[in-house]
């Protein structure tokens, strides 16, 4: 509960002052210890963020992993609809404080958790590929894990701290549509893709 409580107050103070003005001193005031119990589990504020770094972490990769799971034997088409909202719903998980971990917090001190995070997402979008391989054309699913990872996340990131506009209610879906169509002009030759689509249900008749 101590340690629970110190990661939530740190949250708040990033969210509150920002990486720089936040202290040990701070922390500890608002997780209602005393500075000798914080530095029991925790050496530093760096540490205190890293933890703040990793629950959040897992609260995005959760709300991906729960989207992979509903669509892990669905077409294509709908699969990538259905993660590319699942992007915008992670960087939605406590957006302030995500803008202050991706602008603020030392690169160095992000860099572990974020590399374990997109390497799962990797593995993870390269397992559905190769599940539903004669519905794309690309050669190299390892290539195209790391293309499809690292352009969803980017556009989603930018787009939820940078241009919140995009995604109101009433233009939401037209950035899903963009960036699902995006995905997949990538993983199909579209004068391919009516061919297989037909040779696909030609065998399901």
């Amino acid at each position: 509960m101590t340690v629970d409580a110190l990661v939530e107050a740190t949250a708040r103070i990033l969210i509150r002052e920002g990486y720089d003005r936040a202290s040990t001193n701070k922390i500890a005031a608002m997780a209602g210890v005393s500075i000798g119990s914080l530095y029991q589990y925790f050496p530093n504020k760096e540490a205190l963020v890293a933890a703040v770094i990793e629950r959040h972490n897992q609260q995005l990769w959760q709300v991906v992993q729960n989207a992979l799971v509903k669509v892990a034997a669905r077409p294509i088409e709908i699969a990538a609809r259905e993660l590319v909202a699942a992007a915008i719903d992670a960087h939605r998980v406590d957006p302030k404080l995500h803008r202050v971990l991706a602008e603020e917090v030392p690169r160095a001190g992000r860099l572990e958790n974020i590399e374990a995070v997109e390497r799962n997402a990797r593995a993870v979008f390269r397992s559905y590929l190769e599940s539903r391989r004669s519905e794309i054309d690309v050669a190299d699913l390892d290539l195209a894990a790391f293309i499809l990872a690292t352009t969803v996340e980017a556009l989603t990131h930018s787009a939820v701290l940078h241009r919140p506009d995009v995604l109101a209610d009433e233009k939401a879906g037209a950035f899903v549509n963009e960036v699902t169509g995006l995905v997949l002009r990538y993983l199909r030759t579209p004068s391919k893709a009516p061919v297989k689509r037909a040779r696909q249900a030609r065998r399901s008749g």
